[in-house]
């Protein structure tokens, strides 16, 4: 699967992901635009679009997009939060379909 990272997300969450070919915002150039800004860009080359932006469904139509969101839910969003979900993330990539949200860890 094609993975995007939102800038929230940490860039060490490339490694937990193993198995997929994982990019960030960051990697790309992307910093600049808000999450809800780089969904659509995301939707032309990515399969999944992983962010910690709480309120990304109520800012986008996620049905008009062919890209499948997740947001991992955490104390914080820094890797020692996140790291115990990737089991929980990894399950979940096998089943996310297109157009929908997942929040992981809920």
């Amino acid at each position: 699967m094609r993975i995007l990272l939102d800038g929230f997300l940490p860039i060490e969450q490339h490694d937990e992901l193993s198995g997929h070919a994982v990019r960030s915002v960051r990697e790309l150039g992307w910093s600049g635009p808000k999450s809800a800004e780089r969904l659509p860009r995301a939707a032309e080359r990515f399969d999944l679009f992983m962010t910690a932006d709480q309120n990304l469904q109520y800012q986008q139509n996620l049905r008009i997009l062919p890209v499948a969101v997740a947001v991992p839910v955490a104390k914080s969003n820094r890797i020692q939060s996140l790291g115990p979900l990737v089991p929980e993330i990894l399950t979940a990539l096998a089943r996310i379909q297109p157009r929908t949200l997942l929040r992981v860890g809920a």
